[in-house]
C-alpha cells in the first residue's frame, strides 16, 4: 500500500516537472500527451494503494490487474464515497483521452491544443489551461488517498 502511494507521489513529481518546465519551453502536443500519461499513472498508483488498503481491511479478497476491473471493484467496495467515484470517472476519462485519435492546433505557441475525439464523436480540446485543472485535480486526489490511508494508521 505504502509503495503504491510513494509511486503515485513520484509520478506527481514527474508531472510537475513536465507541466512547469517542459511544457513551458516546448509547447507541443507530444508534451501534453506525456503529461496525460503521467497523470494516468499517478492516479492508477493511487487507486492501487486504495485497493491494497481495502485488502488489508479485508473488504476485498484479491486485486485485479485490469484497470477497468480495478475501478469497478473500487466503486463496489466504496459505493457511498461519491468523491472517490468522481475521481475514478476522471481517471477513466483521461484513459479514453490518451487512446483517442487527436489533431494538433497552434503548436509552439501559448495556446497549443490537442483536439481528441472520444465516445461516439465527442470532441475534447486539451489546452495548457485545461491540463492545469487536471493536474490540480490529480494533486487533490493524492491528498485524498493519503487521508484515507492515514485514517487506517490512526486506528491501529
Amino acid at each position: 500500500m505504502k509503495e503504491s502511494f510513494d509511486e503515485a507521489v513520484q509520478e506527481l513529481k514527474r508531472v510537475d516537472h513536465l507541466f512547469w518546465v517542459s511544457l513551458k519551453y516546448t509547447r507541443t502536443v507530444d508534451v501534453i500527451k506525456n503529461v496525460i500519461e503521467r497523470l494516468i499513472n499517478c492516479i492508477g498508483f493511487g487507486l492501487e494503494s486504495l485497493l491494497k488498503y481495502a485488502k488489508e481491511k479485508k473488504l476485498i479478497t484479491s486485486i485485479p490487474t485490469n484497470a477497468g476491473l480495478r475501478c469497478d471493484l473500487l466503486k463496489k467496495t466504496f459505493p457511498d464515497n461519491l468523491e472517490l467515484i468522481d475521481y475514478i470517472n476522471f481517471y477513466l476519462r483521461l484513459r479514453k483521452l490518451s487512446r483517442a485519435e487527436y489533431t494538433r492546433r497552434e503548436e509552439f505557441r501559448r495556446h497549443v491544443t490537442m483536439i481528441a475525439t472520444i465516445d461516439k464523436g465527442e470532441v475534447v480540446e486539451v489546452s495548457i489551461d485545461s491540463l492545469k485543472e487536471d493536474y490540480e485535480k490529480t494533486r487533490i486526489f493524492i491528498s485524498f488517498v493519503k487521508k484515507i490511508i492515514n485514517e487506517e494508521k490512526e486506528e491501529n
